[in-house]
């Protein structure tokens, strides 16, 4: 007999027969169990014939998949994967034109079916097919199969995309240029050109030549294709050449516009997107989010160039940027004729910039990141937010009492930090769908993101009254602002800033001390080791709670006829935890019941479970099943040798939870009930809030800093041993 894991238990169907109810051997090799079942049913020539699923997408059952059938699984006996794509290979090519429909209908089907890909493959099928798409002959449902047959069969990735000729994406390029096509058809062409371009290098420049991004920005207006039409325009992005994406302008203002960028603004691609789809009246599905956010990613990863550029101290174009910069600012001033006092004042200027090289403030955009990124913000500030910015410097410029905020410094970081919130370079995340609306409402987002957020910093930098020393407290407090912002998806760049506005110093202060005193939200790496390390400690506590409570005992009513005056009986653990004593009385007990008046004992060693509820012995009598349900969830029982048992009733859900609780600890097993896990939150967050208030130097993630002072909120100590 063989093990029982290896058994299977399976219905199999066959058209116009009753189905056979068999047990499946896995170790049995599947050819085997498929003559068997062909036997069952007087069925000849059983090689060629092969389980499917049932229901779902009823695939091909093989060797390898095997495994993954269950208990209970409905298969169907079907016509082996070779014989069927044999057929329908057949029937697609035959005269008649609702034989080849159905044959079409039955292949789009089947061709997501791995093992039935590789037969039809194998058998030159999908040449076929696009034989068939280029001859121009098939028109709405029978092309609208033969694609999704095509892209299905492409999709296993068993055939190259390089092998497709130039003249079947011309055909399906075409389909996309038509004014008008079927949805259906449409749908699946884009989706065709999408997957030759991001699996085939040569295929996109043979794309590129036959769609234009205008071309697909005209199908965003219909709700049915939109999602197709954006994952080929992100698809056409991700895999333009270099030198298409990257192509430097002279004006710095341009610097971060490339071929693509130009190209999608022209054609006013942001603001179809906001209107038509983020602005829509539709909901936001998921994949059409997941293309978003894959737009969004390109559209930042376009300035990743200039984040990883260093400046040339010695090009003095760039070092004409940092000039301007002081122009803007203090423009009131003429400079002196003298060389030596033209350079002294500006160093004097650069130190009021906030620069921290004041001689050669061209030396802080040598770090990359940010690189050339961060002076190419400060310029945007300067230039279209001249107001801003003059005031921004000037009021820090003009103070004395060591509480300046570095203009230039916290542009440069705050550039940086940006660029990691928002993942600039890296790749888009499969599956990811956190696109943020706001940065489709302007075609300047990311500068914009950033003249929000140094305004959001220089308010920050007031509210904590910081100096120098604490810049990185403050850096840490308006990370946590925007990312905290951004978390809400504010719809734009002035829902942004009164999301902005709520996230004050003080409310930072008050999220934290909230977040860090409610144990839901202890997820930070050191508190959850604190927590993992405080776990065992207090297991054990409650395990020795539970023990104590059986070595006291408890009065447990007797289950029988309501009518005949209540009796009752006492059970408790000896102090060594090696007997259950227990023994009947005559009323409630008021206090601890001695040893020598319960007659009765079990052996810790003799227990083999316990079991609860219905699983109990008292509860499948069939005067149990008179009994309520509160009785059922207040019934144990212990079994012991030899085939005995000790039938409980709890008083209360209380003692049920301390006894089985404390039944199973004194077994070695795991305490499970709702009152020790319970228990266990309860008093892991009462520990770790002592830890954190005994401690006052603890090292928390984010701290707040400690500048202002803030009154502390508890005015009570703990005396804790």
């Amino acid at each position: 007999m063989p093990p029982h894991s290896d058994i299977v238990k399976v219905a199999i169907e066959w058209p116009g027969a009753n189905a056979q109810l068999i047990e499946i051997d896995q170790k049995k090799p599947l050819s085997s169990i498929i003559r068997e079942v062909c036997d069952g049913w007087s069925l000849s020539g059983s090689e060629q014939f092969a389980l499917r699923y049932a229901d779902g997408p009823q695939l091909y059952i093989t060797e390898q998949s095997r495994s993954e059938m269950k208990n209970g699984t409905i298969l169907r006996l079907a016509i082996s994967p070779a014989r069927a794509a044999r057929q329908l290979l057949d029937r697609i090519q035959s005269h008649g034109i609702d034989a080849r429909l159905e044959a079409l209908k039955e292949l789009a089907k089947l061709s997501a079916d791995p093992t039935f890909a590789t037969e039809f493959i194998n058998m030159e099928g999908i040449a076929t097919l696009a034989r068939l798409v280029e001859s121009g002959t098939h028109f709405g449902e029978m092309l609208a199969f033969t694609l999704t047959a095509f892209l299905e069969l492409m999709d296993h990735g068993i055939v190259s995309w390089d092998l497709i000729s130039l003249s079947f994406i011309k055909q399906i390029a075409g389909y996309v240029n038509q004014p008008m096509v079927d949805v259906s058809i449409l749908q699946r062409s884009l989706a065709i050109l999408e997957s030759m371009v991001l699996n085939s290098h040569n295929l996109y420049h043979r794309v590129a030549q036959d769609i234009t991004v205008g071309q697909l920005i005209g199908h965003l207006s219909n709700q049915e294709i939109q999602t197709y039409a954006i994952a080929l325009i992100n698809a056409l992005f991700l895999k333009a050449p270099e030198d298409r994406r990257q192509e430097e302008h002279n004006n710095p203002l341009d610097q971060r516009l490339t071929e693509m960028a130009s190209t999608l603004a022209q054609k006013h691609l942001r603001s179809i997107i906001l209107n038509h789809v983020i602005r829509g009246n539709r909901p936001i599905k998921a994949e059409m989010a997941h293309q978003l956010y894959v737009l969004q990613v390109l559209t930042f990863n376009l300035l990743e160039e200039r984040m990883m550029t260093k400046m040339d101290p010695s090009d003095q174009a760039q070092r004409d940027i940092i000039f301007e910069l002081r122009r803007i600012a203090f423009d009131g001033e003429n400079d002196p004729s003298g060389t030596e006092k033209r350079k002294a004042m500006y160093t004097k200027d650069y130190k009021m910039l906030g620069f921290t090289n004041h001689v050669n403030p061209a030396m802080d955009f040598t770090q990359t990141p940010p690189g050339m990124l961060a002076l190419d913000n400060m310029l945007y500030l300067a230039k279209l937010h001249q107001d801003t910015y003059i005031r921004i410097v000037l009021e820090n410029s003009s103070r004395e009492d060591k509480h300046e905020c570095p203009f230039g410094r916290c542009a440069i970081e705050l550039t940086r930090m940006l660029c990691e919130i928002l993942q600039v370079g890296e790749l888009p995340n499969e599956g990811c769908n956190d696109y943020h609306p706001m940065f489709f409402t302007h075609d300047r987002a990311w500068e914009e993101f950033f003249c929000v957020c140094i305004q959001l910093l220089n308010k920050t930098w007031k509210e904590m009254r910081a100096t120098a020393e604490d810049f990185n407290k403050v850096m840490q407090v308006v990370r946590e602002q925007i990312t905290r912002a951004l978390a809400m998806k504010p719809s734009s760049l002035d829902h942004l800033k009164g999301k902005l506005r709520g996230l004050s110093y003080s409310e930072i202060l008050r999220l934290r001390q909230s977040e860090r005193m409610s144990q839901d939200d202890f997820q930070s790496p050191p508190i959850i080791e604190l927590r993992e390390r405080i776990q065992p400690e207090i297991l054990e506590l409650i395990k020795q709670q539970r023990l104590n409570r059986l070595c006291e005992g408890s009065c447990f009513r007797k289950l029988g006829n309501r009518r005949r005056q209540e009796k009752f009986w006492f059970c408790r653990l000896s102090l060594n935890h090696k007997v259950l004593h227990y023994g009947d009385l005559d009323e409630s007990p008021q206090g601890e019941v001695p040893l020598e008046l319960l007659t009765d004992k079990i052996p810790v060693s003799d227990i083999k479970s316990v079991v609860t509820g219905k699983d109990c012995p008292h509860m499948k009598e069939k005067s149990a099943l008179k009994q309520n349900k509160e009785v059922l969830e207040l019934a144990f029982s212990v079994l012991y040798d030899p085939d005995e048992n000790l039938n409980f009733v709890a008083p209360n859900k209380y003692e049920y939870c301390v006894w089985t609780d404390g039944l199973c600890a004194l077994l070695g097993r795991e305490m499970g009930s709702d009152l020790t896990r319970s228990d266990l939150d309860t008093l892991i967050s009462m520990e770790m809030k002592l830890r954190l208030l005994d401690l006052e130097n603890i090292a928390i993630p984010e701290a707040p800093p400690p500048v202002p002072k803030e009154p502390s909120t508890y005015n009570f100590t703990y005396n804790y041993g």
